[in-house]
């Protein structure tokens, strides 16, 4: 082959070889590419969030969740309406006895609801508490943040029989009935040092128990009977356990009498 036809086929060869090349860096590149853009559009309704296909790795995630658990409206901030947090209910990060913790309790999902009358799942109780405790707007069903907070829980895992962690939900108490007329110089002596004298709090820990920043009259902890079970076992923080039965019955009528926000009842499917 002579010198020209030598370099014919040398182009040739390059060409081939840029045409191949350019291939293969555009397929690389589809292949990289992020399928979803990761955010809300204008007309969802909802915040935009981390799809769950973007979590970080089961560690990091867990992490997360117990970070949201325990700060929920700094950390979860878009889904939240009030200054509660998880923990505020389920201390120490849901793993006190008798205040409520959740310690081996996503054995037990699907589970009977008396408030929706049907088998709920984790996701829905998780749901719950953002839309009623948290006076806020549910957390996207493939987000990071429902993630995370599934895989905090499932983290608290419990080697007992299912469902039978020591000290599960909240003591038993005696059926009595609360006088809010009797509690408020209790109120005024044992409660008003962490939660104010109006309810709202005193600095960034302890809770509003009534007013504009608490839960909504939609909340378990609107029931006087379930924050009597509450506070008859957790109740002062400085000094727990030292009111009667009677006594945190009439505190919690008390506080149920107090201005609260309303419940959305367009969020009753959870």
């Amino acid at each position: 082959m002579n010198f020209f036809g030598q370099l014919r086929n040398g182009r040739m060869f390059a060409a081939l070889a840029i045409t191949l090349l350019m291939g293969m860096t555009s397929t690389a590149l589809l292949l990289h590419a992020d399928p979803s853009p990761g955010t809300a559009t204008r007309d969802s309704g909802q915040p935009a969030s981390s799809p769950a296909g973007d979590q970080p790795a089961s560690a990091d995630l867990v992490a997360l969740g117990k970070r949201i658990f325990h700060d929920t409206p700094h950390e979860a901030k878009a889904y939240v309406g009030n200054r509660m947090s998880c923990n505020n209910c389920h201390f120490q990060d849901g793993t006190t006895p008798y205040a409520s913790p959740l310690i081996g309790i996503a054995d037990i999902f699907p589970w009977f609801s008396e408030r929706a009358n049907r088998k709920i799942t984790l996701k829905e109780r998780i749901q719950e508490c953002f839309v009623r405790s948290e006076n806020g707007r549910p957390l996207p069903e493939g987000g990071k943040e429902m993630a995370a907070v599934v895989a905090y829980i499932n983290s608290l895992t419990w080697q007992g029989p299912k469902g039978q962690f020591p000290g599960r939900g909240l003591v038993k108490v005696p059926a009595l009935k609360g006088d809010p007329k009797k509690s408020a110089d209790i109120y005024a002596e044992k409660c008003a040092v962490c939660h104010g004298a109006n309810g709202d709090g005193v600095g960034p820990m302890p809770p509003p128990v009534w007013g504009a920043s608490s839960f909504n009259d939609g909340a378990g902890m609107h029931r006087v009977e379930k924050m009597a079970a509450f506070v008859v076992k957790n109740m002062p923080q400085t000094n727990p356990g030292t009111l009667t039965p009677q006594q945190a019955f009439d505190v919690s009528a008390y506080i149920h009498n107090q201005p609260r926000p309303k419940y959305n009842p367009k969020y009753d499917k959870y």
